[in-house]
C-alpha cells in the first residue's frame, strides 16, 4: 500500500518561451517517475493527452487526495497552474515544484523552494539520475512536513481539510481500476474490435474516468473499428464527447465511414468554436480530399476542382497554426501535385515542411508520421535513394495499421498525377507495395 504520488505536468513536447521543444515525456520517465519509486510511492501522471485535457471529476479527486504531488512549471502551462493552485488550496503540505533550468517562469518560485533539473540542446534530461536522485531526496523530506502551500503559510487560521479515511480508500479502489481497464484495453488492441468491444461492456460510460473514455475510442481507431467508434461518442458523457479531441476523432470516424457531409459539419463546427488547428483542419482537409476523389471518380470535373482547393486551403490554414505540425503542410504539398499545372505555391512551401520535419527528427522523438513526410518529401523529389531510407525509418514506426496504407494512397496520387503528364515514376510503385503490406 505505497503512497501515491501525483505529477501534475505538460506531456508530450512542448515549446518554452524561448522556442526551445522539451520532451516532458522523458521528464516523466527518466526524473519524476524513477525518483517517485525511489521514495517508495507509486506515481499517477495527470496525462492530459489521453483525457481529452479537461479538468474533471477524477483529476480533482486526484488533486486532493493523493498524499504527495510533483508539479513542473516549465513553459508555465496553464493548466498545470490551476491545478496546483487546486492543489496549494486543499492540502496545506506535501507538493513539491519543479522546473527546467533556464525557463523563463512567470514568478519567483525561490520562495516556494522550486527544484530546478537540466535540460540539454535538444529538450531533454541532459543529468537524469543526479536530478531523480534530488528530486528523490525533495520527496523523502515530505515525509516529515512542513506547510508547503502559501495560503496555509499566509493565512494561519484558514481551516485544515479533514479527509476522511473510507473517501481515501475508495481513492485507491478507483486508480486500481483505472490502471486494470487500460491494460485491458491495452491487450484487447492486439486482439481487434471484438476484444475492444468485450472491454467496453464492463465500462461504465456514464462514471468512468474520461482517460478510460478517450482511450476506449482511441483502442477503437488503433484496431480500425470506426462503426464502434462514431456508435460510442454519442453514448459518451457530454462533458468528454464535446471535448476538442474526441469531436476530431468523431469527424475521423465518420469520415473513415464514408459519412463525409456528418463529418464536415462536426469538424467546421469545432473549428467555429475552438478556432483552426493542425489537427482539426488536417482531419477536415481529408474530407475534403476523400469527396475530390470521389467526384473525379465520377467524372464531375468541376465538382473535383473546388473539393481539391478546399482541401489544399484547409490543410494550408492548418499548416499555419502552427508551423512545427509537417503533417498538414505535406498534405497541402502533394495536393498542390495534383493541379493542373502545379500549384506553384509548392515550391515555397516544401523548404518549410522540410525544416519542420527536421527539427522534429532533430529533437530525436519522431513517430511514424515524421518519417512519412519525409517518405513524401523523397517522393516529391524523385529522390530514389532518400525515400528507400525513409520508407525503412517510417515501416518500423507503424503504430496502427491505417497508418502506412495511407501513405502508400498519398504516394500513388504523386505518381498518378506525374504519368499523366508523361513521367516515368515506376520506382514509386515498389515503395505503394511495401506501404500496404
Amino acid at each position: 500500500m505505497k503512497p501515491f504520488c501525483f505529477v501534475l505536468m505538460p506531456f508530450g513536447i512542448k515549446p518554452d518561451e524561448g522556442g526551445r521543444l522539451i520532451n516532458f515525456d522523458l521528464v516523466f520517465t527518466k526524473i519524476i517517475q524513477p525518483a517517485i519509486r525511489s521514495a517508495d510511492m507509486e506515481p499517477i501522471r495527470a496525462d492530459q493527452e489521453t483525457a481529452g485535457g479537461i479538468i474533471h471529476k477524477a483529476m480533482f479527486e486526484r488533486l486532493m487526495l493523493c498524499d504527495y504531488a510533483i508539479a513542473d512549471l516549465t513553459t508555465a502551462n496553464a493548466n498545470v497552474f490551476y491545478e496546483l493552485g487546486m492543489r496549494h488550496g486543499v492540502r496545506p503540505h506535501s507538493t513539491v515544484l519543479m522546473f527546467g533550468h533556464g525557463s523563463r517562469l512567470p514568478f519567483d518560485v525561490s520562495s516556494l523552494r522550486g527544484l530546478p533539473y537540466r535540460l540539454d540542446a535538444h529538450g531533454r534530461p541532459e543529468a537524469p539520475e543526479a536530478d531523480s536522485a534530488a528530486l528523490a531526496e525533495r520527496l523523502e523530506t515530505c515525509r516529515d512536513p512542513v506547510e508547503d502551500s502559501p495560503l496555509f503559510q499566509l493565512v494561519s487560521e484558514w481551516p485544515r481539510p479533514d479527509i476522511a479515511r473510507l473517501k481515501t480508500d475508495r481513492f485507491r479502489e478507483l486508480v486500481t481500476y483505472s490502471r486494470t481497464v487500460k491494460r485491458n484495453l491495452e491487450l484487447a488492441r492486439r486482439a481487434g474490435g471484438d476484444a475492444v468491444a468485450k472491454v467496453e461492456e464492463a465500462i461504465n460510460l456514464r462514471d468512468a474516468d474520461p482517460a478510460i473514455l478517450v482511450d476506449l475510442l482511441i483502442s477503437y481507431r488503433a484496431v480500425e473499428a470506426f462503426d464502434r467508434m462514431a456508435y460510442l461518442v454519442p453514448r459518451l458523457p457530454p462533458l468528454i464527447a464535446n471535448t476538442v479531441l474526441v469531436q476530431e476523432q468523431y469527424g475521423f470516424a465518420l469520415n473513415r465511414l464514408g459519412r463525409r457531409d456528418e463529418a464536415e459539419r462536426v469538424l467546421c463546427k469545432v473549428i467555429q468554436d475552438h478556432g483552426a488547428s493542425s489537427e482539426t483542419n488536417g482531419i477536415l482537409g481529408r474530407v475534403y480530399k476523400d469527396l475530390w476523389d470521389e467526384a473525379r471518380k465520377e467524372g464531375n470535373n468541376a465538382r473535383a476542382r473546388g473539393y481539391l482547393r478546399k482541401a489544399i486551403e484547409t490543410y494550408l490554414a492548418g499548416f499555419e497554426t502552427d508551423w512545427r505540425d509537417a503533417y498538414p503542410g505535406i498534405n497541402a504539398a502533394t495536393l498542390m501535385e495534383l493541379t493542373d499545372p502545379v500549384d506553384p505555391r509548392q515550391q515555397d512551401l516544401i523548404p518549410v515542411v522540410r525544416y519542420a520535419v527536421k527539427r522534429r527528427l532533430a529533437g530525436k522523438t519522431p513517430d511514424y508520421w515524421d518519417y512519412a513526410t519525409v517518405l513524401e518529401l523523397a517522393v516529391l523529389a524523385d529522390d530514389h535513394e532518400a525515400a528507400e531510407d525513409a520508407l525503412a525509418d517510417a515501416l518500423s514506426a507503424v503504430r496502427e495499421p491505417w497508418e502506412p496504407k495511407s501513405t502508400a494512397r498519398q504516394i500513388g496520387l504523386i505518381q498518378e498525377a506525374r504519368e499523366a503528364r508523361g513521367i516515368d515514376v515506376s520506382w514509386i510503385s515498389h515503395i505503394q507495395s511495401s506501404l500496404k503490406q
